[in-house]
């Protein structure tokens, strides 16, 4: 898991959601996850690029 530092609590909770999904299907799109996670927490552009940035970081 990533670890998270100063991100607003929808980035944490779309981080979470985002590995609750994976870790039930770890070839699940990792893509279509980010989207669905921006859509579902309301993102902004500058979270959901957080977001993408803490998934891929780790690759």
């Amino acid at each position: 898991m990533a670890t998270i530092v100063s991100q607003s609590e929808l980035v944490r909770k779309a981080a979470e959601y985002i590995n609750e999904k994976l870790a039930q299907d770890p070839k699940a799109n990792l893509s279509k996850l980010l989207d669905d996670a921006g859509m579902r927490f309301n993102l902004t552009p500058l979270d959901a690029a957080s977001l993408e940035r803490i998934f891929t970081k780790d690759k």
